[in-house]
């Protein structure tokens, strides 16, 4: 079943839990994916960079689609971080159902500014919008970008700025940051600002760079009010790990059909852990109540 991200949160949000948003880069993670949310009866959030919509093309959006069309489970199709525009229309043309607008960067006069004309464009045709203030750090080893420091979200600010924007779904910047970290970098949530950041808000909640943060603090971020987590990274390493040592192993393999099925299986396990994690599991019912 197919749904935009803001039909999608508000139930999660109804019902305190954290929607699983995986990071597909090829079919293969696709189908590890689709396999674990309907066995555990998760929701999901199907997203990718605009460097793996480069990469994959409108062609993996209608594998998406078709995914969706083959399941009661509720499925968004997500662009996440959205570098322009331009990068957002053609995201809603090739299908997707949300789209970020990141212009977290700009001035806070030109995020309003570029933020609001995707909300325009997208409502017409109820697809949802995410945004951030603030920034999301960076550990130096992914695509998604992000910077060197964390520059947090202050409430009053955020407040204004969906009330400036009239987006549906919003990303705070509470210290996590996308890739995974190095063993000398330590994450550690601001859940004080993200309390804080709840009280003064409507719309859900997501987190960013939700890859190698500790479990307890994911937890308590499910419990203060995020709605959607962004994994990456942690189902990545788990397949491409996995594949390494297949052909280790197996140096004479060649054919997909060898090589992908154990990245697959752990692929699986990690994706299984992050839908108890935030306690998505069994919630596909919350949509038919």
């Amino acid at each position: 079943m197919l749904m935009n991200m803001k039909d999608l949160l508000k139930v999660a949000q109804k019902n305190h839990f954290a929607v699983p948003a995986f990071n597909i880069g090829s079919d293969q993670l696709l189908k590890v994916v689709m396999k674990k949310v309907k066995e555990l009866k998760s929701p999901v959030i199907l997203e990718m960079s605009p460097d793996e919509f480069n990469f994959v093309g409108n062609a993996q959006i209608q594998a998406m689609i078709y995914e969706a069309a083959q399941t009661d489970v509720p499925v968004c199709i997500h662009l996440d971080h959205g570098d322009s525009y331009e990068t957002a229309v053609r995201a809603i043309r090739a299908g997707m159902t949300s789209v970020m607008i990141d212009a977290s960067k700009l001035p806070y006069e030109e995020n309003v500014a570029i933020t609001k004309k995707v909300v325009e464009t997208a409502h017409i045709v109820n697809v949802s919008v995410e945004s951030e203030l603030g920034t999301i750090g960076t550990t130096g080893n992914s695509i998604e970008g992000g910077t060197e420091g964390v520059i947090y979200t202050v409430p009053e600010e955020a407040k204004q700025f969906i009330e400036d924007t009239g987006i549906d779904t919003f990303a705070v910047a509470i210290g996590t940051a996308h890739g995974i970290y190095p063993k000398d970098m330590k994450p550690e949530l601001r859940i004080d600002i993200l309390k804080d950041i709840t009280n003064q808000v409507d719309v859900p909640l997501v987190l960013h760079g939700g890859s190698s943060n500790k479990d307890e603090e994911i937890a308590a971020a499910v419990a203060n009010g995020i709605c959607k987590i962004n994994i990456s990274s942690d189902i990545k390493v788990a397949f491409y790990t996995q594949c390494r040592k297949t052909l280790a192993e197996n140096p004479g393999y060649r054919e997909p059909l060898e090589i992908y099925p154990d990245a697959m299986e752990a692929c699986g396990k990690v994706v299984e852990e992050k839908i108890r994690l935030f306690n998505s599991n069994d919630k596909v019912k919350c949509y038919y109540e």
